[in-house]
């Protein structure tokens, strides 16, 4: 079991690597805007789909972007099989991955709450 969890790892960061470079570009699609990350891949254990979880910064509409994304899956499905010679290329899905955002909500939180902290004492 560990073998074909550490292949599957493997396999993970090798399309997450491939998927963003598609993505940065390759991908043409006018609805996709804004500075798009690759956070993760999660391939299921049969390589039949991939979850794709993606940051959007700076994106005229988030939602758009998602959607545009979703659109150019099969684009971004055959540019991956041309790079990474595996016998199936998954499904691609993809997922909103808010965590950077949440941490930069929590980074300013905390700048406005310091100066404050410091003033008191």
């Amino acid at each position: 079991m560990p073998e074909s969890q550490n292949r599957l790892e493997r396999i993970d960061e090798e399309y997450r690597k491939e998927i963003s470079q598609i993505i940065s570009y390759k991908l043409k699609n006018p609805n996709v805007t804004g500075m798009i990350s690759v956070t993760k891949v999660k391939v299921t254990n049969d390589l039949k789909f991939a979850k794709v979880y993606v940051s959007i910064l700076n994106s005229k509409n988030i939602k758009e972007t998602l959607a545009g994304l979703k659109k150019s899956s099969g684009f971004i499905r055959s540019e991956l099989a041309r790079r990474v010679n595996l016998r199936n290329t998954p499904e691609i899905i993809f997922e909103l991955d808010d965590s950077l955002e949440y941490g930069a909500r929590i980074d300013s939180i905390l700048k406005e709450i310091m100066p404050k902290k410091e003033e008191e004492n």
